[in-house]
Parts: structure tokens; sequence; C-alpha cells
């Protein structure tokens, strides 16, 4: 039995659907089931809630080998980091009291890293609670999700332009998402691993954000350039949204972490994964901004 956090999610949906494919028995969790394909819905045993819930968390482990997790995102909480705690604390003591022997995890690339780090901090401070669980558990450490442009497709698309914090001519290191889901799954369906290990998750580029203007320009068919804004302007655009002052400092901390350099360590050690940045923009970003403009 493989249990998996945030099934309607960017990763948790393509790794449900790999596991499927492999005929695997699968157990969820979600808050909105109906949110769940019906032909996934026939085929998973579904336990409604929240993953930070203990009283949830011992419907969903009994028997399961392995866990997927992933602390889903929440800008009412407190912190960035006593939220992933308070997922983590629950999951930790439900993982031992149900000795599940595998966990799989969606955490941040740069452990170690001697700064605050906002967002990236908190994947970090989860994965030590984790840890603590007893299971043999793998950190899926991360750079930036190349997914992270969708969000800019109205900019790319009205303006000819993204925006970022980082140089545009030193290289961003970057993973697609479903490159995430197949090393999810691959951990999850072979569980001869042992120990606690974080494990960098790249993809093969090195293009840096000048670089990644000049793809998307290729596969879009017009241009798109690449335009740096400054930490302060970014703090500004987020209090803009309605940003808390605390949410502010945790993502203007990361982007800062990212800026120096958080990735690279980990960066020079890491498999690179399949997914190239010009594939994804072909397989991902087009059909994306083909389906914004009709």
């Amino acid at each position: 039995m493989i249990v998996v956090t945030t099934p309607t999610g960017q990763i948790g949906s393509q790794l449900l659907r790999q596991l499927l494919d492999q005929d695997r028995e699968i157990r969820v969790i979600v808050r909105d089931a109906s949110r769940l394909d019906h032909s996934v819905r026939e085929r998973v045993e579904t336990i409604g809630g929240s993953h930070d819930d203990p009283a949830v968390l011992d419907k969903a482990l009994p028997g399961a080998e392995a866990l997927f997790w992933l602390v889903p995102p929440n800008p009412r909480a407190p912190s960035t980091k006593a939220h992933y705690l308070h997922f983590a604390r629950a999951g930790a003591a439900a993982i031992a009291r149900h000795e599940v022997g595998h966990v799989v995890g969606v955490s941040s690339a740069g452990h170690g890293w001697p700064a605050p780090a906002g967002l990236l901090s908190a994947a970090f401070a989860m994965d030590a609670e984790l840890s603590k669980s007893g299971a043999a558990y793998r950190a899926l450490s991360m750079p930036f999700y190349m997914e992270n442009l969708l969000r800019q497709l109205d900019a790319i698309q009205e303006h000819g332009a993204f925006f970022l914090t980082c140089a545009g001519d030193l290289p961003l290191a970057s993973i697609a998402t479903r490159d995430i889901a197949d090393v999810a799954a691959d951990l999850l369906t072979d569980l001869s691993w042992t120990g606690q290990e974080n494990l960098p998750v790249f993809s093969p580029d090195r293009l840096p954000p000048d670089g990644m203007a000049e793809v998307i320009s290729q596969e879009l068919g017009r241009p798109v350039t690449y335009r740096r804004m400054s930490i302060d302007d970014y703090a500004s655009l987020l209090r803009s949204e309605g940003a808390s002052d605390r949410t502010v400092k945790d993502m203007t901390e990361a982007f800062a972490a990212q800026d120096h350099g958080i990735y690279d360590p980990d960066w020079a050690n890491a498999k690179p994964t399949p997914t190239d940045f010009r594939t994804w923009c072909r397989e991902v970003l087009k059909p994306a901004a083909d389906a914004r403009a009709s």
C-alpha cells in the first residue's frame, strides 16, 4: 500500500497517474474528493481530510509500506516554518506509530545553507522532523520549478516579458514537476533503499534567465525578454497582492537565497532528469499559452 498526500496537486496528480498505470494499491489523503477524476476515485481508497490531522493519518497509514509527503501552501499561516513544522510533527509521529517503512518528501535544494532562507528553510526544518520518524526518508531537493512561469503567462503574452529577481546572465537551476513525479514514483515502487538522504532533482539545463527567454521566444514564435526585478520591488508586489508581512519575509528570503547560489552545491551533485527547458516550453508552456489565447 502506497499513501499519497496532495493527490490533486501539481506533483501529486502526476504521481498518482503513474502509480495507477503500474496498478499499484493506492490510498490518498484528500480534502475534497470531488476534485479527483471519477476514473481515479474508482481505483483508489480515499481518506477525507488534511494530513496535519493525527486522526486522518491514523486512518490512512495502517498497512502502508510507503508514503508520499508534500506540505500544501497556506498563506494565512503565522509563518511558513510554523506551517511546515505543524504538518511534519503530526506526520513524523504517525509514521512512527504505524511503522511506515519508507517516506518520500518534497523539499528544496540547498540543505546546509548558513543564512535564513524563508520558505526553503521551512522545508529543511520539515525534513529534519520527518527524519525523526525512524522511516527510510528521501527528501527530494528541488530548485526553481519551471511551472512557476505559468503564473506569468499574462505578462509573457501581453508584455512579452517575464520577471524574476536573479541575474539574467547567471545559470538558474530548474526542474519540471513531471520529473519530480517520475523520481517519486521510482522510489515509492522500489523500496530497496534505506537510510535518510537528500536527493537533488535537477533538469539537465544550465540556462540563465536570458537564455530561458530566448528559448521561450523560439517556442512561442514571438519575442519574450527577461526583466530582473529587485527584492524590494518583489516585496512591494507581494504586499500589493495582500501578502502578510511574514509571508513577504519568507518569500523574499527564499528568493534572496536563490539569487546568492543556495542551489549550487546540490546542482553539482544532481543526476540530471529527462525534461530540459525547451521540451517543457514546447509541451507545457506553449499549450497553456495557446489555450489562454483561444
